[in-house]
């Protein structure tokens, strides 16, 4: 589950500099993966595209975290959000 938090809402214990990228698609998104293992414990997420700005979508300037990664955590704690075409 991923779960967008704000851009100061994350603190890292590792720098972000020892982390790899991968950016795919429009290439605006940026994912951070553990060079080690291979997950990818949060991303920033992509630009909207000119189609979704013209239907009010809104630039979100936090992060995409993976709470899978976070320890202490329920995910059946926290709020969910449908979105169109996802299976859950």
């Amino acid at each position: 589950m991923i779960y967008r938090v704000g851009k100061d809402a994350l603190r890292l214990e590792t720098p972000i500099s020892n982390l790899s990228t991968y950016r795919w698609g429009s290439r605006t998104a940026v994912d951070y993966l553990c060079p080690v293992c291979g997950i990818l414990p949060f991303r920033t997420p992509s630009e909207p595209t000119d189609v979704e700005l013209a239907t009010g979508v809104k630039k979100f300037g936090g992060w995409s975290v993976n709470v899978s990664c976070l320890d202490g955590l329920s995910v059946d704690d926290l709020p969910r959000k449908h979105i169109e075409g996802s299976k859950l």
